[in-house]
Formats: C-alpha cells, sequence, structure tokens
C-alpha cells in the first residue's frame, strides 16, 4: 500500500510542465478561439448593447466599475468560501457515519436527497425569512446545496475500499477507528475529492442566486442591478467573475488534493 520512488523513476520538473502544458494549451486556444470570434462577430454584425456586449466592451464596463465590482465580489466570495468549508467538513463526517451506520443511512440518506432536489428559489424565501438580508443566510443556503456531493462521494470511496486493506490493519493491532481515519479515508480520498470538486464548481453560483434573491450587498445584487438598468456588459461582467472564482477554488482545491494525497500518477503500481 506504501511505495517508495527511486531516484531514477522520479519524474523531473521539465516532464511535468510539459506535461502541463500538453494538457492545458486546448483549452486556453480554444477560449481565445470563442473570445476572438465573439469580437468580429460583434464588429461586424453591431447587435444591440442591450442584448450582448463583446468582450473589448465587457473589459472596459469592468475596468469603469471595478470599485464598486470588487466589493460585491468579495462578499459573494467570502460567502461561497465559507459555505464550502463548512460543506466539506459536514460532507466528510456525514458520509463517514452513513457509511458506518445503518440508521444513520436509513435515516438521513433520504433526507439529503430530498434536500437537493428542493429548487432553491423555493427555499430561499425561507432563509430571507430566518436570517434576514445579512451574508450568513447565503453561507447557510450554499453548505446545504454543496453537501450531497462531498456526503454521497465519501460513501462511495469509503464502500469501494477493499476489505482486506482493514483486515491487515487490524490484524496488526489496530482498532476500527485508527483504521478508519489512517486506512479507510485514505484509500476513498481520491473519490471525496471528486465530490469536494463537484460541490466547489457550484459555490459560487449558487451564493449570487442567493443574493439576487435578497441581499444588502453581492454579486447577485449587482446582476439585478444590471439587469434593471440594461446594462449587459455589467451582467457579462460578474458573470466572468464568478467564472473566475470557481475557477480559483477548484484550483486550490486540486492544490490541496496534490498536497495531502499527490498526483493521481501516484497511486499507480510502479511495477506494472
Amino acid at each position: 500500500m506504501f511505495r517508495t520512488r527511486t531516484q531514477g523513476n522520479t519524474p523531473r520538473p521539465a516532464t511535468h510542465a510539459r506535461s502541463a502544458v500538453a494538457r492545458h494549451w486546448p483549452t486556453a486556444a480554444a477560449a481565445a478561439l470563442i473570445l476572438i470570434v465573439w469580437q468580429v462577430w460583434v464588429d461586424v454584425t453591431h447587435p444591440p448593447v442591450t442584448t450582448i456586449a463583446s468582450p473589448s466592451q465587457i473589459a472596459i464596463a469592468t475596468v469603469r466599475t471595478w470599485t464598486t465590482l470588487w466589493p460585491a465580489s468579495l462578499m459573494t466570495f467570502t460567502e461561497g468560501v465559507c459555505g464550502f468549508l463548512i460543506a466539506c467538513v459536514i460532507g466528510v463526517a456525514l458520509g463517514v457515519g452513513i457509511h458506518c451506520s445503518r440508521t444513520m443511512h436509513a435515516a438521513l440518506f433520504p433526507l439529503l436527497t430530498a434536500a437537493q432536489t428542493l429548487p432553491l428559489i423555493s427555499i430561499a424565501p425561507l432563509f430571507l425569512i430566518w436570517f434576514g438580508f445579512e451574508p450568513v443566510g447565503k453561507v447557510v443556503i450554499v453548505a446545504v446545496f454543496a453537501l450531497f456531493p462531498i456526503v454521497v462521494q465519501t460513501m462511495r470511496g469509503l464502500a469501494a475500499v477493499p476489505r482486506f486493506y482493514d483486515d491487515v490493519a487490524m490484524t496488526c493491532g489496530a482498532s476500527r477507528a485508527w483504521t478508519l481515519i489512517h486506512v479507510d479515508l485514505r484509500v476513498a480520498a481520491r473519490q471525496i475529492f471528486g465530490g469536494v470538486r463537484v460541490a466547489a464548481a457550484y459555490v459560487f453560483a449558487t451564493a449570487a442566486t442567493a443574493e439576487y434573491l435578497g441581499a444588502r450587498q453581492g454579486l447577485g445584487i449587482w446582476l439585478q442591478a444590471a439587469y434593471n438598468s440594461f446594462q449587459t456588459p455589467l451582467i457579462f461582467a460578474a458573470t466572468f467573475v464568478i467564472i473566475i472564482m470557481t475557477g480559483l477554488l477548484l484550483l486550490a482545491v486540486h492544490a490541496v488534493e496534490l498536497i495531502t494525497i499527490g498526483r493521481v500518477e501516484d497511486d499507480e503500481d510502479p511495477d506494472r
């Protein structure tokens, strides 16, 4: 289960850099091509700016309104990250509990599934009644909607751990709790991080939508004001900010995964 690499088999940094470039250049090229085609199409067809804005118009609007866009983005970022971290802690704990207890599985998993099917627009008014327009209500909403994939992937990851791992650990004198923490969770960690990534992809969009339905500040309020004044470039600006924040959070999750359990290639058997 634990492997050591010889010096000769250790990949060099240059190899990692070339591999990263090879993986990501098609994405960068596709994004650049989309922006170029978008800009040319708007310049040639001249659609109303209230219908669609060009990338250059969006960039100009972003710079012009940055003094108000930045505080709104910071609020949404804070709400999203706080709710996401809460969902990670509670989600893994619930996943472990549901995996270990049939009673918890029967009692809680159907409720979690039902909560995931609720549309945000139907429960946001309740959170406004309970928490008002304060950020804590948005944090709770983000945590609730980010919880399900983390719980499910934690359960699936633990269920997929080969039984003989536990048998070997407990034969050597390890307790059931030690085996769960140091063996089962370590083996299931890759799949748990998969659930964390799924949750991270939606937290800022969820926070902005909750703000749109009722808040004092945030990108949701920004989007509402831009929509009411037919400022299409500002709508696109806020949308791109949400995309960028989501990308940064996904990069952070990937970095934590690399630090804690290493690269996916490290899980492969070097003798195969």
